[in-house]
């Protein structure tokens, strides 16, 4: 566990670091009583103790073992918590719009989060931090300005096999590491499902591809499923847009994200 001694050791410097940078003290994230958002919950706890404000944001599709799984992960931290339910304005948008289907539900409800949570930020003048992994950011498995959007991420380069692994040293309950993965958007949702593979499976070949920069064919001989590759190479280029700020046209001879890239720590 040496490896995940020295990655926490890294993550609360960073989150520190780059927190103070800013001029705020306090910092807020979404807490589902899933494995992302518990390991970054309890990164931040170390560094922000009680200066970190944990939301959960149930609907009524949510399933009351993450519920209590979030529940019992602050109890045994002595995290702050408070709930702030999303099912009223989902239930609202859902008369308005009887046709929807579980894509536009899941969106719609992961966009009405993020607003939440990042209202409640402002109120709490706090950063928001994000949990989503390296592996659904390659594969672009998460909803663009909902649970991707964050002022911070500690996690962004750890795959999801990664974060199974430091949730065990931190010490997250097994009912939340042992739990199939879901983001709880629609009833029976399952992220391995809605992907098609497991992420152990998924994480492999991605890191021969991201990380080793090996060919389709050198990885197809390491015995990855070539339908699997093939999925995980198109999702990776297509949804690049979800792992950018918006493309500004250039018309200016300094125009922001093509040559006007001052790094978020400049000091005047």
């Amino acid at each position: 566990m040496k490896k995940y001694e020295q990655i926490t050791e890294y993550l609360c410097y960073f989150l520190n670091d780059e927190v103070r940078k800013t001029g705020l003290g306090n910092v807020v994230l979404g807490l589902s009583g899933g494995i992302d958002s518990a390991v970054v919950a309890l990164l931040a706890h170390k560094v922000f103790k009680d200066n970190l404000l944990c939301v959960k944001m149930p609907s009524h599709y949510s399933s009351q073992s993450s519920l209590d799984d979030a529940d019992e992960l602050c109890r045994d931290f002595g995290l702050n918590v408070i709930t702030a339910s999303i099912e009223p304005m989902l239930r609202a948008y859902e008369e308005l719009n009887p046709d929807m289907d579980n894509l536009r539900r899941g969106n719609i409800s992961a966009r009405f989060r993020m607003a939440t949570i990042f209202d409640i930020s402002a109120k709490q003048r706090a950063l928001v931090l994000g949990t989503s992994n390296k592996s659904e950011l390659m594969l672009g498995y998460g909803t663009l300005y909902g649970d991707l959007a964050s002022a911070l991420n500690p996690i962004g380069d750890l795959y999801k096999s990664e974060v199974y692994e430091l949730a065990e040293y931190l010490g997250v309950s097994k009912a939340i590491i042992k739990k199939v993965p879901s983001a709880d958007l629609w009833y029976g949702q399952s992220d391995e499902a809605d992907l098609g593979y497991s992420y152990a499976k998924l994480d492999e070949a991605l890191k021969l591809y991201v990380e080793e920069r090996l060919t389709r064919e050198e990885i197809i001989k390491r015995g990855c499923d070539k339908d699997m590759l093939e999925m995980i190479i198109e999702r990776i280029f297509r949804n690049q847009f979800k792992r950018k700020m918006p493309l500004i046209a250039k018309l200016t001879s300094r125009t922001i994200n093509h040559d006007f890239n001052y790094p978020r720590d400049i000091t005047l």
